[in-house]
């Protein structure tokens, strides 16, 4: 008797892994092509290994080969001539509360300015060279000296330049005042382009947006993190928790491996649920794009989720 309810329960055992594992193997790729994601339009690109927080980027830029500045209105305008289906741009804002669109935490690394962006104002922003600190050869020659000056935009303004295209926000101050100025100005818009509009970035900045704005995609690390980690639990029965809905999830890509269905059927599930998936690289502790031909050679394939590009006029052509 023992040895049969033994074998009938490894039968079931065995049953219901292969269940498990057929109900969450990825599926055949859909048709279509990856979502490009342009990171503060078309920018220089630099070697991630070794970067740490408080790295100056700008002074270890590769050889440039294209003739643009990260989060400027020529840098966007090219990623979308280029195929870009949305654009990344980075938020903060000024001592006199303008939404200006610049990454850094400080100005000494790529501009002639000091301090903060919120020590400035805008008009103060505006006469800093955005190319003044940029290097590829140590310091012997700056190719974007001088060629900056005046092009620091605001948040309304490329909302004015890019009228048509989807535009992601990341708020890099991670305080609720960002997140308040962020939704005011959003709340002026037509719900028709509200609906094309992603906010990331602190847990308190994009709280503020997704309470007021629940019509706006939203991420933050918390929501990622909660969201991957009830799908953990849930994903097998191919289920998407409810904090996984309207939402953007940033993946590396050596992560993804671990969810459930992926890559296609997971990409499926999240995009039923409004929920767009980014794949990234992963340096160190740093995310980066897909910025060359190898890279792109490593995409999963039949990738139809978001691709995070800092040089989409090279990944465009390939993807298609």
């Amino acid at each position: 008797m023992f040895r049969r309810w033994y074998v009938i329960t490894l039968i079931v055992v065995v049953l219901a892994g292969l269940a498990l594992y057929l109900g969450n193997r990825s599926t055949d790729p859909a048709p279509g092509r990856p979502y490009l994601l342009a990171h503060r339009g078309i920018a220089q690109t630099f070697d991630l290994q070794g970067v740490e927080a408080d790295t100056c980027t700008a002074t270890r830029i590769h050889p440039p080969e294209v003739p643009y500045l990260e989060n400027t209105l020529p840098s966007l305008r090219a990623a979308f001539a280029a195929g870009a289906d949305a654009a990344e741009i980075d938020v903060q804002l000024t001592s006199d509360g303008q939404l200006a669109v610049f990454h850094d935490a400080t100005l000494d690394c790529r501009t002639d300015g000091t301090g903060t962006v919120g020590d400035h104002t805008l008009a103060d922003l505006r006469k800093l060279d955005l190319g003044y600190g940029y290097t590829a050869d140590g310091g012997k020659t700056f190719p974007f000296r001088g060629k900056g000056v005046g092009l620091l935009p605001t948040v309304p303004e490329v909302f004015a330049a890019i009228p048509d295209h989807d535009l992601k926000l990341d708020l890099k101050r991670d305080n609720a005042a960002d997140g308040e100025v962020a939704a005011d100005f959003l709340q002026t818009l037509p719900p028709s382009r509200i609906a094309h509009i992603t906010v990331t970035g602190g847990d308190a900045a994009v709280s503020v947006v997704a309470a007021r704005l629940p019509q706006v995609r939203t991420s933050s690390k918390s929501i990622i993190k909660k969201c991957l980690l009830w799908y953990a639990a849930e994903g097998w029965t191919g289920h998407v928790p409810s904090d996984c809905h309207h939402r953007e999830l940033i993946v590396p890509i050596t992560y993804g491996k671990w969810l459930w269905g992926w890559p296609n059927r997971f990409v499926a599930r999240m995009r039923s649920a409004d929920t767009r998936v980014v794949l990234v690289q992963f340096v160190g502790d740093w995310s980066a794009g897909f910025d060359t031909p190898a890279d792109v050679s490593t995409l999963p394939k039949g990738w139809t989720g978001a691709v995070w590009t800092n040089r989409v006029d090279v990944v465009a052509p390939l993807v298609r």
